[in-house]
C-alpha cells in the first residue's frame, strides 16, 4: 500500500465513519466503462458537490491492495451484478494535483509525479524493470502479468486554473496527460479506466487536446452521473429526519440546483456542515473559489451588473452557455461570465429553459456580500435607489415607495407581463432587492386564508420592522393592505412579537400612466 499507487481505503473509510450519504451508485456507472471505449471520464463538478469523496470511494473500491467488503456490503452498489467482480481487482493510480501543487510547486509537479509514482512501482513489482517515463512503467507492470490499473486524478484541471501558471507549465502537465492517455496503444493495455474529477470542462479551443479521448460529465450536462452531482430531496429529507432539523430551512438555504432528471439538488458540503453545526447559514466562504465571484461580476461585459442584480431579486436569466471557452480567461459576453458562474456553483442552470439562476439563500447571501463591492456605477445607482426604498418603507413614506415601484416596474416589465401576479412579486423582489443587509426574505408564505407574497423579517442586528407586502392592479392600495388583514397573511409572523408594517400598493391597469398608489400601516399588536 502506497501514498500514490493503491492508497488503500482509509480514506473512504473515515468518509463512512460520519454521517453518510450512500453514493456508491455511482460505482456501477464507472463498472460500465471499464475496458471499453468511454472508458475514460472527466467529471466536472462545483466545488464543494463532493468530487473528492467520489475519488476516494473509488479508490477504495478497485484498490486491490486491501479488502473494502465491509465498507461496500451494505451500500447500493452491493446489490449490483457486478459488484464482486470488480471489488478491489485493479491497480490504483491516485493523484491529487492540488496536493502536489501545494507541496511542490507548479512548476515541479509534473516531475514529481512521475518520480513518485515510478518509485513506487519499483517498490511494488520487483519483477518489472525501471523504466525512465510513468507510461513505460505502468506498461511494463501490466506486461509482467499484474492486474491493469485505474488511474483517479482529482482536480485534474488545476494547473490549468491556476492565475500564475504560464503556458509552459501548462503544456508541460498536458503533455504529462498526453503520455498517459492519448497513446491508444499503451492505454489500452494499461488502463480499464480513468475517472478524472475537476471544475472546468476540457477547453474547446483544442489546446487540451491531451485529453480529448475523455468523456465529459459537466454541471451543465452530468449525464448518467447526474444522480451523484449533490444530495437528492430524498437524502436530505431523511438526513433532517434523522438529525431532527427543518427540512423547510434545509431546502430553503441549501436547494436549488437541478438537471435534466433531478430537479432538485442540494449542496452536499453545506448540508453536513449544518447539519454538524446544527446552524443554518452560509458556508460558501468556508471554501476557497479559483475566481471570486466579485471578480466575476467586475468584469467589463454590458449588462452583467444589472444582471447581478436581477439575479439577486429573483430573477431567472436566459444565458448562451454553448460560446464558453471552458477556461478563465477566454470572456467574451456576459454569458460567459454566467456560464463559469454555473461551473463553479454560484449559479444553477436549467437545461430545458436554457437559463440561469440563484440556486438558494447561502449563495444569494454571498451575491449581496460582494455586490456593494462591485465597482460599476450603474450597480452602485441600483444599489442606492433599493437603499432608500427600504427606509422609505421603514419611514412609512408612501408617496415615495408608490414613486419608486411604479418606475421599476415600468423599466423591468413589458406590457405583456405588466399585469401577471409573478412580475407583479418581481417587481416587489426587485425593489428591495438589497434588502439582506437588513432582511431575510420570504416568498408565497402561507399565512391565514391566502398566501402572502413577499415578506421582509428584520435581522435580529436590525431594529427595522417586519415587511408584508402586496401588489394589486385595479383595485385601491388600501383594498391590497385590506386584503392583507382579511387574509390573516400577520399569521405567518404569529411569534414575531416586534413591529409590522403592512404594505398595500396598486395601479390601474387602464390608465395610460399606470400611475402607483401605496399605504403603509403599522399593526396594532394584539397584547
Amino acid at each position: 500500500m502506497g501514498i500514490y499507487l493503491n492508497p488503500g481505503n482509509a480514506g473512504f473509510t473515515s468518509a463512512r465513519a460520519g454521517k453518510y450519504v450512500d453514493k456508491s451508485g455511482l460505482i456501477a456507472v464507472v463498472n460500465e466503462t471499464l475496458g471499453k471505449a468511454e472508458k475514460l471520464s472527466c467529471i466536472s463538478r462545483a466545488r464543494r458537490f463532493g468530487k473528492s469523496y467520489a475519488a476516494k470511494m473509488l479508490c477504495a473500491y478497485y484498490d486491490k491492495s486491501c479488502d473494502s467488503r465491509n465498507l461496500f456490503n451494505d451500500l447500493e452498489i452491493a446489490k449490483d451484478p457486478h459488484y464482486e467482480e470488480h471489488l478491489n481487482k485493479y491497480n490504483v493510480i491516485y493523484l491529487d494535483i492540488t496536493s502536489f501543487i501545494g507541496s511542490v510547486g507548479l512548476e515541479n509537479t509534473v516531475s514529481f509525479i512521475s518520480e513518485r509514482v515510478i518509485e513506487e512501482l519499483t517498490e511494488t513489482f520487483p519483477d518489472a524493470k525501471e523504466q525512465k517515463t510513468l507510461v513505460d512503467m505502468l506498461a511494463e507492470v501490466v506486461g509482467k502479468g499484474h492486474a491493469q490499473f485505474i488511474a483517479i486524478i482529482d482536480e485534474w484541471d488545476a494547473p490549468i486554473r491556476d492565475r500564475h501558471s504560464n503556458r509552459e507549465i501548462q503544456y508541460e502537465y498536458l503533455e504529462f496527460l498526453r503520455s498517459l492517455f492519448k497513446n491508444s496503444g499503451n492505454t489500452d493495455k494499461v488502463f480499464a479506466a480513468a475517472y478524472m474529477t475537476g471544475i472546468l470542462p476540457i477547453k474547446k479551443d483544442g489546446s487540451q487536446s491531451a485529453i480529448s479521448e475523455f468523456r465529459e460529465y459537466t454541471m451543465l450536462d452530468p449525464g448518467e452521473f447526474e444522480p451523484y452531482f449533490g444530495f437528492n430531496e430524498d437524502e436530505v429529507q431523511r438526513l433532517c429526519e434523522e438529525e431532527n432539523l427543518s427540512f423547510d430551512e434545509m431546502k430553503r438555504w441549501y436547494d436549488g440546483y437541478s438537471f435534466k432528471n433531478v430537479k432538485s439538488v442540494y449542496n452536499p458540503n453545506s448540508v453536513m456542515y449544518a447539519i454538524r453545526k446544527r446552524e443554518f447559514k452560509s458556508y460558501w466562504q468556508m471554501s476557497s473559489s479559483a475566481t471570486g465571484l466579485l471578480d466575476l461580476i467586475n468584469m467589463d461585459f454590458d449588462g452583467l451588473s444589472d444582471a447581478a442584480a436581477d439575479l439577486i431579486a429573483g430573477r431567472t436569466l436566459s444565458v448562451e452557455t454553448a460560446d464558453f471557452q471552458n477556461d478563465t480567461t477566454s470572456f467574451a459576453s456576459r454569458d460567459d461570465v454566467l456560464t463559469i458562474m454555473v461551473h463553479y456553483g454560484y449559479l444553477s442552470y436549467d437545461q430545458e429553459s436554457e437559463s440561469v439562476r440563484i440556486p438558494n439563500e447561502e449563495i444569494r447571501r454571498e451575491f449581496a456580500r460582494i455586490i456593494r463591492k462591485v465597482k460599476n456605477p450603474e450597480t452602485l445607482k441600483r444599489i442606492m435607489a433599493s437603499d432608500k426604498l427600504i427606509k422609505d418603507t421603514v419611514n412609512m413614506d408612501a408617496d415615495a415607495v408608490a414613486a419608486a415601484i411604479e418606475e421599476i416596474h415600468r423599466r423591468e416589465c413589458s406590457p405583456i407581463h405588466y399585469n401577471k401576479e409573478q412580475s407583479l412579486r418581481t417587481v416587489i423582489k426587485l425593489g428591495y432587492f438589497a434588502y439582506r443587509d437588513y432582511y431575510l426574505q420570504f416568498e408565497e408564505l402561507s399565512g391565514g386564508n391566502g398566501y402572502a407574497d413577499v415578506v421582509f423579517v428584520p435581522k435580529k442586528n436590525t431594529d427595522y420592522p417586519a415587511l408584508i407586502i402586496e401588489l394589486k392592479w385595479d383595485k385601491s392600495a388600501q383594498t391590497a393592505l385590506d386584503q392583507i388583514r382579511e387574509r390573516h397573511y400577520p399569521d405567518v409572523l404569529k411569534n414575531y412579537h416586534e413591529e409590522i408594517l403592512l404594505v398595500g400598493i396598486s395601479y390601474d391597469k387602464e390608465d395610460a400612466e399606470k400611475k402607483h398608489h401605496c399605504v403603509i400601516e403599522l399593526l396594532e399588536s394584539e397584547d
